[in-house]
């Protein structure tokens, strides 16, 4: 039985980057505090660890709900 909630969408990885403070309207791109942050939101709700080529990858917020949603599929 898998009790973890469903991979994170768009819309939630911005709100949990939110948490950092502002981000301004349109902007994808993920700097490397935010990344230190995304994974420490997902590492805590899923718990689960990303590897440095995920991290790699992970450059937009795109990438990141990509990725992210990869990781936790395969960890199922």
């Amino acid at each position: 039985m898998n009790s973890n909630p469903p991979p994170p969408g768009r819309d939630e990885i911005i709100s949990w980057l939110a948490g950092l403070g502002e981000r301004p309207p349109g902007t994808d791109r993920i700097d490397s505090m935010e990344l230190a942050w995304l994974v420490h939101q997902v590492e805590q709700r899923y718990g689960v660890e990303l590897g440095d080529d995920q991290l790699e990858r992970m450059t937009t917020v795109d990438d990141a709900v990509t990725v992210i949603a990869e990781v936790l599929t395969s960890h199922v």
